[in-house]
C-alpha cells in the first residue's frame, strides 16, 4: 500500500498512474551503441551479492569509522556519530563499490592461515585502499548533513535527520568535523596524487550544491547543466574516489581512467533513479517525503525530459513551483509525458557504459578478481533496478 499522506488527491492519482517506470525496461540494447554493453541479466544463475563479498571488510571499516569520529566535546560526538551508529549506518554502497574494486584491480590478501604466508606489500596496499573507502563514507555522510540543513529536512534513512534531532548549527558543525577527520587520514596516505583527487571531489560537493541553489530559469531547464549538477553532487566523490583505488595499486593511467570511468557512469545511474523515484517512490521506501524536490524548486530529469515533449510546462517551471497547485499541473505533464521512461533509459545506459568500463580492464585468470569484476557488474543492474 502507497503512503500518500500529504499529497492533494490529485497529486495521488497521478503518482499512481507512474508507478509502472519501476517495471525494468526489456530492450536496454535498443538504447545503447554497439560498443557499450547492457547492464547484467538479473536472472542469470551466477548472479552474486557484491555487498555479502566485502561484508567482513565493512564490518571491520564500519567500526574503524566509528572509532574515528570520536570528539572531546561529547555533544560533537554525538552529532558525528549520528548515520555511523550500528542500524543506521545504511548499506555502505560506495564502501562497497571501492573495496570491490580495490581486488578487481589486484589479487587480494590471502586469508591468515598457519600454511599462508601472507604479502606484506599486499596487506599495507589493502590497508591503504581501505583507508580511501573510509574517507569517502566521511565525505559522503558530512555532504548529507549539511544537504539535509541546506533543504531544512526533517528525515534521513528512516529516521529524524541530524538538524531535525540536534538543531542546524550542530548539524553543520558534525559535517565539518566529519571533513575534518577525512582530510587528516588522506594526509596520511602520503599520496599527492590521490589527496589532489579527493580535495577536488570536496570543491564539486560545494560546486554542485551552489549550482542547485543559485540557477537562473534558463540553468534549471538546461539537461546539460543538470548532468554537471549531478556530476559534481554524486557521480564524483564515487569516480575520482574508484580512481585513487587504481592510483594506490599503481594501474596505468589508462586502467585509472576506467576505473574513473565505471564510478562517474555508476555514480550518474545512481542519481537519476533517485530522482525517478522522489515521484515514484514513497516515504516509506525512501526513508524520505516522496516529491521532496520538486516542492523544493529542484528541477531533475523526469521534468526535464517533460518539458521537451510539453514545452508549456517550461512557464510552471519558471515559478517555482511555490504553490500545490502548479506542482500538480507539474505532476499532470509528467504523467502525460514519457519522461520517466526516458529517464530510466539514460540510467540504464550509464549503467551500460559502467559495465564496458569493467570489461575493458585487462584480463586476469584470478578468481577473485573476476568474482569482483562480475560483482561490479552486478552493481550496475542493482543500480537501476531498485526502488529505495
Amino acid at each position: 500500500m502507497l503512503l500518500y499522506r500529504g499529497f492533494s488527491r490529485n497529486s495521488r492519482s497521478i503518482l499512481n498512474r507512474c508507478q509502472w517506470v519501476l517495471l525494468p525496461l526489456q530492450h536496454h540494447h535498443s538504447i545503447l551503441s554497439s560498443t557499450v554493453r547492457s547492464p547484467p541479466d538479473p536472472t542469470r544463475k551466477e548472479q552474486l551479492d557484491p555487498f555479502s563479498l566485502v561484508a567482513d571488510e565493512l564490518s571491520i571499516l564500519g567500526n574503524r569509522l566509528r572509532s574515528m569520529v570520536v570528539a572531546e566535546v561529547p555533544k560533537l560526538a554525538s552529532a558525528a556519530e549520528y548515520f555511523f551508529k550500528m542500524g543506521v549506518e545504511g548499506k555502505r554502497f560506495r564502501p562497497t563499490v571501492l573495496l570491490l574494486m580495490a581486488t578487481a584491480l589486484n589479487v587480494t590478501i590471502p586469508e591468515t592461515a598457519s600454511d599462508r604466508v601472507v604479502d606484506p606489500v599486499a596487506t599495507e596496499l589493502r590497508t591503504r585502499q581501505q583507508r580511501i573507502a573510509e574517507i569517502t563514507e566521511m565525505i559522503h555522510v558530512a555532504s548529507l548533513l549539511h544537504d539535509d540543513v541546506l533543504d531544512d529536512a526533517d528525515t534521513r534513512r528512516g529516521i529524524g535527520s541530524l538538524n531535525f534531532v540536534m538543531g542546524n548549527k550542530l548539524a553543520v558543525l558534525a559535517g565539518d568535523f566529519l571533513l575534518s577527520r577525512a582530510c587528516v587520514t588522506l594526509a596520511s596516505l602520503k599520496n599527492t596524487e590521490v589527496v589532489s583527487l579527493l580535495a577536488k571531489v570536496v570543491e564539486h560537493l560545494v560546486t554542485g550544491e551552489t549550482m542547485q541553489m543559485a540557477t537562473s530559469c534558463e540553468q534549471r531547464c538546461s539537461m546539460e547543466y543538470y548532468l554537471q549538477k549531478t556530476y559534481y553532487k554524486t557521480a564524483s566523490l564515487i569516480s575520482n574516489s574508484c580512481k585513487a583505488i587504481a592510483l594506490l595499486a599503481g594501474q596505468t593511467a589508462e586502467v585509472s581512467m576506467l576505473a574513473y570511468e565505471y564510478g562517474k557512469n555508476l555514480g550518474l545511474a545512481y542519481q537519476l533513479i533517485d530522482d525517478l523515484l522522489d515521484f515514484t517512490g514513497t516515504s516509506a521506501s525512501l526513508g524520505k517525503g516522496s516529491l521532496s524536490d520538486i516542492r523544493h524548486g529542484i528541477v531533475t530529469a523526469p521534468i526535464l525530459f517533460a518539458i521537451e515533449e510539453f514545452p508549456q510546462l517550461r512557464s510552471v517551471v519558471d515559478r517555482g513551483f511555490d504553490n500545490s497547485g502548479d506542482v500538480d499541473l507539474a505532476l499532470e505533464f509528467l504523467a502525460k509525458s514519457s519522461g520517466l521512461q526516458k529517464t530510466k533509459e539514460l540510467a540504464t545506459k550509464h549503467a551500460g557504459l559502467a559495465a564496458a568500463a569493467i570489461d575493458s580492464l585487462p584480463e586476469s585468470n584470478d578468481e577473485l578478481v573476476q568474482k569482483s569484476r562480475r560483482a561490479l557488474l552486478d552493481l550496475t543492474q542493482i543500480v537501476i533496478t531498485r526502488i529505495k
